[in-house]
């Protein structure tokens, strides 16, 4: 089942930004992750857009492939200078229908 880690990145310094943005994707990908979008076009439908500067977008077959990425030592590194020099949160949701009713998407009705 795929999974979607979401990223949303308000940057504090942006030092960390040519080595994370040179390396990570290839660190992703060794855990079967795929950037589908890492954009600051961030245009609201409704409501208010988060309170980001980037929001990336990552596809991964599976929520133990989206956790391997995250606690790879090789991403180590990079997540710390993230978070050194960011305010953000990195989540993952699933391709579940919560109320069952789009008969393309597996049920996530629990």
């Amino acid at each position: 089942m795929a999974v979607y880690l979401i990223a949303q990145v308000k940057v504090t310094d942006d030092a960390w930004i040519p080595d994370y943005a040179a390396k990570v994707h290839d660190i992703a990908a060794k855990h079967g992750g795929e950037y589908l979008s890492r954009s600051a076009n961030i245009t609201p439908l409704e409501g208010d857009a988060p309170d980001a500067d980037v929001v990336a977008l990552i596809e991964f077959p599976s929520v133990d492939a989206a956790q391997a990425f995250a606690a790879d030592p090789e991403y180590a590194p990079f997540a710390k200078a993230r978070q050194d020099g960011t305010v953000s949160s990195l989540f993952v949701v699933d391709d579940t229908d919560a109320t069952g009713g789009i008969p393309y998407l597996p049920s996530g009705a629990t």
